[in-house]
């Protein structure tokens, strides 16, 4: 008996469809998604960004798992519609919700990086630019997926010593309780760690580590460095973000219901805690802790994310107490 040969016929079809849908992904602009653990300059970076006549960036968005998630269920087009209009963070983007739904409904089919691009491009031409990106810190846990559903995101990744990061944490995010410091250095490593293991399941050239202090230090080529990363000239107006950071920020200018947590940020709360970038850049806010942290402190931080801090190029307060007196 002589086996039958499986048709091939459909074989050309679908790879030529395979390859029409690559090349209109490889053709679109890469966009940067600025990820990081909170208090890490992350708004700063988005003003710097965002001063660039060419590129928009809009406050943190946090629906992009949401919409991912909601692609695999019935009724996709309402859902996927819904999770980005009926989010808390919707009234945030000064967009109106009937021009965004004509906009989706125009998308066949639509799915979750449909809907997903739809928000972006409306709100890039409400802004007067061709290209958009996004900042939402808590990104940096979803990387792969966002990275599966939009091939053009390209993520930068802004890490700061964790021990300014616990102390700005404890200012404006924690309101200034008695948080271990133990606690603080575990959740600033882990979260690291896990967005590093993220960026190994995303494809090579999609992932930057900046750092803060560089950023602060020597701004230009930072930011130049940046640019080359997402495929976009460098502009000096970038240098003069400060100048519209707080028109920017006035989009946030009102209460935020966050159901999740059930707590309520009030419209001044979200403004201050990002009124620094309505500042040139400044390296006073660098190596706080030496000041500011007990020594107890430093040395509860260090049992905790000691290694890492050293990994990523950070004095550990222990090598600090052990040079040489007038030996830095």
């Amino acid at each position: 008996m002589i086996a039958r040969r499986q048709s091939s016929w459909r074989h050309p079809v679908f790879t030529l469809s395979r390859l029409l849908s690559r090349r209109r992904e490889q053709q679109r602009d890469p966009a940067p998604f600025v990820v990081g653990v909170n208090r890490s300059g992350t708004t700063l970076l988005r003003m710097m960004l965002d001063a660039h006549p060419e590129l928009t960036i809009p406050p943190e968005t946090h629906f992009i798992p949401e919409v991912i998630r909601r692609a695999n269920h019935e009724n996709t087009r309402r859902r996927l519609i819904r999770s980005i209009t009926k989010h808390p963070r919707w009234g945030d983007f000064g967009l109106d919700e009937d021009e965004f739904r004509a906009r989706a409904k125009r998308v066949k089919p639509l799915t979750a990086a449909g809907a997903i691009r739809c928000f972006y491009e409306l709100y890039a031409e409400k802004q007067g630019k061709p290209r958009w990106g996004d900042k939402t810190p808590r990104y940096m846990r979803a990387m792969p997926r966002i990275a599966r559903a939009l091939p053009e995101a390209r993520f930068i990744h802004l890490i700061r010593d964790g021990r300014d990061v616990a102390l700005s944490q404890r200012e404006r995010v924690i309101g200034g309780q008695d948080v271990a410091m133990a606690a603080m250095a575990e959740r600033w490593q882990r979260r690291i760690v896990a967005a590093r293991e993220g960026a190994a399941e995303i494809r090579s050239g999609a992932y930057l580590e900046i750092r803060y202090e560089d950023l602060v230090t020597d701004t230009e080529s930072t930011l130049r460095t940046v640019c080359d990363f997402i495929g976009i000239r460098f502009d000096a107006g970038m240098l003069d973000y400060h100048r519209r950071a707080e028109e920017r920020l006035a989009e946030m200018n009102r209460d935020l219901d966050n159901s999740d947590s059930g707590v309520v940020r009030t419209a001044d709360n979200r403004l201050a805690a990002h009124a620094l970038t309505t500042e040139p850049p400044t390296t006073n806010r660098c190596g706080r802790w030496r000041s500011e942290m007990t020594g107890d402190e430093v040395a509860e931080f260090e049992r905790g994310a000691g290694a890492l801090l050293s990994e990523l190029g950070y004095e550990l307060g222990s090598e600090r107490a052990a040079a040489p007196e007038g030996v830095e």
